[in-house]
């Protein structure tokens, strides 16, 4: 596939490094000449120095005959005009990043359409829609529901006194039947591991599964992943991602306590929020966090624009009695970092903005797809064609692609933990756990 990425910033450098290699032919157009050198360097993609807004350029990249436009640079409007042009020049499809409110209501979605621009994403919705699951899963680090729901993807941080810390994964096989778990990879440090039998499940690891969701409560409770129930959320940061969080959250039985440090947004939330108390504090207002019961927190969420005070923030928080925390973190590193520190979760507005736009280049039969940050890995639910050449043959006669995993097959309302015996059919839900090396292989095997 041609993919044209306008913008080399977060975003669209993961975009590009990630579809360049999966085999797409990546052309990148940036405006900062400065970038070109390390951009050349680090990417397997041809890099345009010019605005994305300027059709001699987009012509230059080659944009007659683009299968997929990605507009990502920091300015709305230029994402706009550049979209307007790729679909007067016949692009396939087009996807706009889109950061202002204003251009993400119902009615300018409609005039995007018209425009011929396939998707809006917002990055501060899809951010909100995550935390959200995340925190909808108590003690999950990573979160996700696949076949309408009946199957989830969870990836859980090993403590100490987890029965799961020291249990070889064929040891842990042997509970397996009865309660319909397999474990698809485990994160230790910068390291993947595919499952083995021999392979040992360590404090640290994060350790990621799929489940039949009615089998959820049992599994929880059997290896003391989840813990009490959600009752008090504080949020720091009120800018779109902590409001519309405060929003879906607040309910019966949750208190939401919601810190913001200017007066005026404070008043403005105050009016606008019911069942959200709005509090005006600093992150760091140690006082404040006691004053107001940080010791009962259940969740401390931090997404400031500023990463690094949101790690900070949550670690203070944890420090004082809140149970989990959760930052807004985007850089690599820091993603890496924080679990080490004591953060329970980190979502990345770039991964989430990515991953959207990832499953724009998969096939047809892809229903849902989840990038996993911590070990570089994406979730794929393939839904299976009555002429795929895989049907009716036993799985352990079939060569999955090196770096890939069938983790749970959905028939109709059939959650099938698959064995070698277990065969595939046409319309299957098949949900697979594969590292971006292998995508390729795994699209063309399920095709």
């Amino acid at each position: 596939m041609d993919v044209i990425i306008a913008g080399a910033g977060l975003v669209g450098y993961h975009i590009a490094d990630r579809l360049s290699k999966e085999g797409h032919n990546v052309t990148v157009i940036e405006k900062n000449r400065s970038k070109q050198e390390l951009l050349n360097s680090k990417l397997n993609a041809l890099i345009l120095h010019g605005s994305v807004a300027d059709a001699e350029v987009l012509e230059k990249a080659g944009i007659e005959k683009a299968d997929l436009f990605v507009a990502v640079t920091n300015q709305d409007e230029v994402n706009l005009v550049a979209s307007m042009l790729a679909h007067e020049r016949g692009t396939k499809r087009i996807i706009a990043r889109i950061k202002s409110l204003e251009y993400t209501t119902s009615e300018w979605i409609q005039n995007a359409q018209k425009l011929g621009i396939d998707l809006l994403i917002n990055p501060q919705n899809v951010v909100a829609e995550e935390i959200y699951r995340i925190v909808s899963y108590t003690a999950a680090q990573e979160a996700a529901e696949f076949a309408d729901g009946q199957v989830v993807f969870l990836g859980y941080g090993i403590g100490r006194n987890n029965p799961l810390a020291g249990i070889s994964l064929r040891e842990l096989a042997g509970v397996r039947g009865i309660y319909r778990m397999v474990v698809v990879a485990i994160a230790r440090k910068h390291e993947t591991i595919m499952p083995r039998g021999e392979d040992v499940i360590q404090e640290g690891d994060i350790v990621y599964f799929v489940c039949n969701k009615r089998d959820l409560p049992a599994i929880n409770y059997l290896f003391e992943f989840q813990k009490q129930p959600t009752k008090l959320v504080f949020i720091l940061g009120s800018e779109r991602i902590g409001e519309v969080l405060a929003r879906k959250l607040a309910g019966p039985g949750v208190r939401i306590k919601l810190i913001e440090s200017d007066s005026e947004r404070c008043q403005q939330l105050a009016e606008e929020l019911d069942d959200v108390m709005v509090l005006h504090a600093e992150g760091t207002d140690v006082d404040t966090l006691k004053h107001e019961g940080i010791e009962h927190c259940d969740v401390f969420v931090a997404v400031t624009g500023d990463e690094q005070a949101n790690i900070l923030c949550s670690l203070l928080a944890k420090s004082y009695g809140a149970k989990r925390a959760i930052a807004l973190v985007d850089r690599h590193e820091f993603v890496a970092l924080a679990p080490s520190l004591g953060v329970d979760a980190c979502v990345s507005p770039r991964l989430a903005t990515a991953a959207a736009v990832v499953k724009y280049v998969r096939p047809p039969g892809v229903a849902r797809i989840v990038t996993v940050e911590h070990c570089n890995a994406e979730v794929v639910e393939f839904v299976l064609a009555a002429d795929t050449g895989i049907l009716g043959k036993p799985l352990k006669e079939l060569e999955m692609p090196t770096g890939s995993i069938i983790g749970v097959i959905v028939r109709g309302t059939q959650v099938v933990i698959p064995s070698g015996d277990d065969h595939l059919e046409a319309g299957d839900h098949v949900i697979v756990f594969t590292l971006p090396e292998a995508i390729a292989r795994v699209e063309r095997f399920f095709s």
